[in-house]
This record gives structure tokens, C-alpha cells and sequence, in this order.
């Protein structure tokens, strides 16, 4: 797989199989030399090296729970790879003190002190977004270049799986994916984004994160801990 700079990208795991033939299509290439531009001359968010990190945390057979956000935050030092995480030592953006309120009314957890949301990564959440890179201080500013193809491959490839898993869709341009997904295995939620401008219209109260683990032990599953510890 080829990063914006060109040299081949090794994800660690399953995906590195299942995606290698997407990155050799068309729309991919183009998408890439747009992002070498755009890297060279522009601010943009994550860091080259980091756009895949969601992929690298969460292998193919043990997602157990995707959250499918919109597009990395795009301020100074939060977007790395996670949707809707930020690396420690870093201030907790608003949508993601908004996700912690919710999981503290639906699951009764803690407000950390941190928004590091790799513990959830490495218990088989995977933290996608629709897009995976973005301008400086400008929202949405990589839609439409080719990766929401590339994610809509990805949600593909998971919507063929046989073991069950649950979709959390936040936002418009996540609950899109829904044409998606059409095994009837899977759990499919959706709502609001939880951004301070959409939460109140359906996001707080959505009781995403239980519904999900109600569903994980149905299915004869290890539930998702979604308490961040703080640091």
C-alpha cells in the first residue's frame, strides 16, 4: 500500500491483503497524488504517517465495533489516525466531551482525563472516519477526492464478514455508509454527530455504547470497556 509520499505502507495485519488490490485502483492513485500536493504545500491533518493508524490498531477479524465518523479534526495537534481521538496531553476536543457525556449517562463511565481513544483501538473498535485527511482549519475540506471510495471499500469488506459486529454511523456523511451494510448479522445505529452544532438533535440520549454491548453479549461476546482510564 503507498502512502502520499510514495513508499510502500505495511499495516501490520489482515487489511494489508484485503485492501492491497484498492490501492492500485484509479480513484486511489489520483487521491494520492492529490494528497502528495496537498502535503507539500499545505497544513494538513494527521501527520502522513498516521492516516492509516485506525487500520493498523484494529486488524479485520477482531473489530468487534466500528464508529464512523466524518473527517479528522482539523486544529493543531488532535487528528492521528482515530476518529474522534486525540493523542495524550492534548485538550479534549467537543465532540468528544460530548461522546463522553453520553457514555457517562449510558454506561454511568467517568469523564478522563484525556481523550486518547487507543484503548478502545486495541479491544476491536475500529475509529474510521469517511475521510481520512483534512486542511488546517478547514472542515471537510477533503470530501469528494476519493476517500469516501476508499472507506466505502472498507466498510464493504467488513459488511461481508460472517461474524456479527456493530456499525455506530455519526453524522451525515457516516450514516451515507448505510446503503452499505446489508448483512443482516451486523447491528446498525445511528445518529447525530456528536459536534456541539448536531448533538442535541440526536445524538445525546442515542445509548450507542450499551446497545452495542447489549448486542456483543448476545452474541456470545467479550463486551467493549469503554471507560478511558486517565493517564
Amino acid at each position: 500500500m503507498i502512502c502520499g509520499d510514495g513508499r510502500m505502507v505495511n499495516l501490520g495485519n489482515e487489511w494489508d491483503e484485503l485492501l492491497a488490490d484498492e490501492f492500485r485502483q484509479p480513484y486511489y492513485l489520483n487521491l494520492r497524488e492529490f494528497l502528495k500536493r496537498e502535503y507539500y504545500i499545505r497544513t494538513i491533518y494527521p501527520d502522513m504517517y498516521e492516516i492509516f493508524e485506525a487500520l493498523k490498531l484494529a486488524s479485520y477479524s477482531q473489530i468487534k465495533v466500528v464508529i464512523l465518523g466524518q473527517d479528522p479534526y482539523h486544529g493543531p495537534g488532535q487528528a492521528h489516525g482515530l476518529a474522534f481521538s486525540v493523542k495524550p496531553g492534548v485538550p479534549i476536543p467537543r465532540s468528544l466531551v460530548n461522546i463522553f457525556k453520553e457514555l457517562q449517562d449510558d454506561l454511568g463511565c467517568y469523564t478522563p482525563n484525556n481523550g486518547c481513544l487507543i484503548p478502545w483501538a486495541k479491544q476491536g473498535v475500529l475509529l474510521l472516519n469517511a475521510s481520512l485527511t483534512v486542511r488546517a482549519g478547514q472542515a471537510g475540506s477533503h470530501r469528494g477526492k476519493g476517500w469516501e471510495q476508499f472507506t466505502d471499500s472498507v466498510i464493504q469488506r467488513l459488511n461481508e464478514r460472517p461474524e456479527p459486529m456493530v456499525f455506530m454511523l455519526w453524522g451525515n456523511p457516516a450514516k451515507a455508509k448505510e446503503r452499505l451494510l446489508t448483512n443482516r448479522r451486523h447491528l446498525v445505529l445511528t445518529a447525530a454527530h456528536p459536534s456541539p452544532l448536531s448533538a442535541f438533535r440526536g445524538f445525546f440520549g442515542c445509548r450507542h455504547f450499551s446497545q452495542a454491548n447489549a448486542f456483543l453479549k448476545a452474541q456470545g461476546m467479550e463486551e467493549v470497556d469503554w471507560q478511558i482510564p486517565n493517564i
